[in-house]
């Protein structure tokens, strides 16, 4: 699965508004855009999708913008990246958008490598749901290592 720039900009934003605001207090989206270096038009689309779905609040006035809805720890990178990608899926055969895989691939009831993408897909939807947004915030930054 390849991350695109709206998953990735959608990420460091939401870590940037958890360290500025949180819950507590609304952070402005251009504030979060200078921050993060993130175009603020491109920004705003990324948080009406996460806006649509409740991970973030958006709250008006003169001292507005943006707080997480939830607290850093019950907000899950997979439940980010579902929105932001639209799915986690690496190829249609195991994806929740088809019902029926054979409605993505007629091969896919008899093909011998389905069941590697399978194998992935569970890997990955275990692996972006077991973090949280708390524990990137937490995560040490150590220059150079991976």
């Amino acid at each position: 699965m390849k991350v695109s720039k709206r998953t990735e900009y959608g990420l460091r934003a939401l870590v940037s508004l958890a360290e500025h605001g949180g819950a507590e207090f609304p952070v402005s989206l251009r504030e979060i855009a200078t921050m993060e270096e993130i175009p603020e038009a491109f920004l705003d689309q990324i948080f009406s999708s996460l806006r649509r779905e409740g991970l973030v609040n958006s709250v008006r006035g003169a001292s507005g913008g943006f707080q997480l809805a939830h607290a850093p720890a019950d907000i899950r990178m997979g439940q980010i990246v579902r929105v932001l990608e639209g799915g986690l899926a690496p190829i249609g055969c195991v994806s929740e958008e088809f019902a029926d895989p054979e409605d993505f691939c007629a091969r896919a009831s008899h093909c011998h490598t389905r069941s590697v993408w399978v194998k992935l897909n569970a890997s990955i939807e275990r692996a972006l749901d077991d973090i949280t947004l708390a524990d990137v915030m937490a995560e040490e930054l150590t220059p150079g290592v991976v």
